[in-house]
């Protein structure tokens, strides 16, 4: 009985340490209605209660494991993991919710903690940037990321690797094809951040710590998807930086992610809103894959700003609520902080 006793006491012990995952599922099970408890971190039985909840609701096995299936029921709240993707002012997601705990717990205020990358939550982030001597940039990338996870950079000695700069090459393609930052590309190489590179130099680039292989090919694709905006703002005479804020905002620059409305992609395009553009915009069909979400979307966004009059708050949120909705009844209040987070990020992406 008394090993038993010590083996109960341990397990208790255990479950009552608290973590910044655990933490991220109680905001996510909060905003389903399902979890009223504090966002501690620690899977004591209300949470686990909690998931089993959300689990009968959803038709799933009722184990009480937030497992890949679980957290796709709980929405937008409930993925990607902290270090998938480059975390961004106006984003939402699990990985906002479990760095706004890591936050909190080291002293720095990120506001509420409900999976939503505010200003109190840039503010915070960019605090801890400057103590931990990272590019204050107010960015979660991997830097950030190893860092939370106390693995600080000036902590470990610096490890490099080599690239021969290409024709066309830029610090910021170079640093988001390598999962890096353009500050932290400059200080290694000690270059101006917006100086012109010159073909056939060798830059040293920091080389990925342990555990960031996911996150560097998320941006590696993130540049591709980069490539293909830019191309089709172009084409349709759109300001690329507000193609790419509109893409960051509706979906990390993520190809396969859907909407509980059926918005797909990296622009988020709904099936009406395809037949528009093809039948209306384009006269012609577009496949679908990653590109032709992209031109799909984009031309849909040159439209709404051509009907718009080039007004960019007026477009964005026809984009979001509907060209008819605007014309009709103005900017929704629902819609404001999804239109003003774009703008900002127009000098971020």
């Amino acid at each position: 009985m008394l090993a038993v006793a010590a083996a109960l006491c341990l397990a208790a012990t255990a479950s009552a340490e608290p973590s910044a995952y655990t933490a991220g599922l109680q905001v996510g099970l909060r905003s389903k209605g399902l979890y009223g408890g504090p966002i501690d971190g620690i899977a004591g039985p209300g949470t686990k209660a909690a998931i089993r909840r959300l689990q009968r609701r959803a038709g799933l096995a009722v184990d009480g494991v937030a497992g890949p299936r679980t957290r796709r029921a709980l929405g937008r709240l409930g993925r990607p993991l902290l270090g998938r993707r480059l975390l961004l002012p106006g984003m939402r997601g699990l990985d906002v919710s479990v760095l706004q705990f890591h936050l909190r717990r080291r002293g720095h205020d990120p506001g509420r903690l409900d999976g939503h990358f505010g200003e109190r939550t840039r503010q915070a982030l960019s605090t801890f940037q400057r103590r931990q001597r990272l590019a204050t940039d107010g960015l979660a990338g991997p830097s950030v990321v190893a860092a939370l996870r106390g693995r600080a950079a000036g902590r470990e000695r610096p490890r490099f690797t080599r690239y021969l700069v290409r024709r066309g090459d830029t610090l910021t393609a170079i640093a988001t094809r390598f999962g890096t930052t353009v500050p932290a590309l400059a200080r290694a190489n000690d270059l101006q951040e917006s100086r012109v590179l010159q073909e056939s130099i060798s830059l040293r680039i920091p080389s990925f710590r342990p555990g960031q292989a996911a996150a560097a090919a998320t941006m590696t694709g993130a540049f591709a998807v980069r490539t293909a905006i830019d191309y089709w703002s172009q084409h349709y005479g759109v300001d690329p930086r507000l193609a790419r804020a509109l893409a960051w905002m509706e979906s990390g620059y993520q190809p396969h992610v859907v909407s509980e409305a059926g918005a797909v992609g990296v622009m988020q395009v709904t099936p009406p809103t395809w037949d528009f553009v093809e039948e209306v915009l384009l006269g012609s069909d577009v496949p679908h894959t990653t590109e032709g979400n992209i031109r799909v979307g984009v031309a849909f966004l040159a439209h709404l700003l051509r009907r718009f009059e080039g007004d960019e708050r007026l477009a964005l949120a026809a984009y979001y609520q509907g060209a008819k909705a605007v014309r009709d009844h103005g900017i929704f209040p629902v819609s404001r902080p999804y239109v003003a987070n774009i703008l900002a990020l127009k000098s971020r992406v």
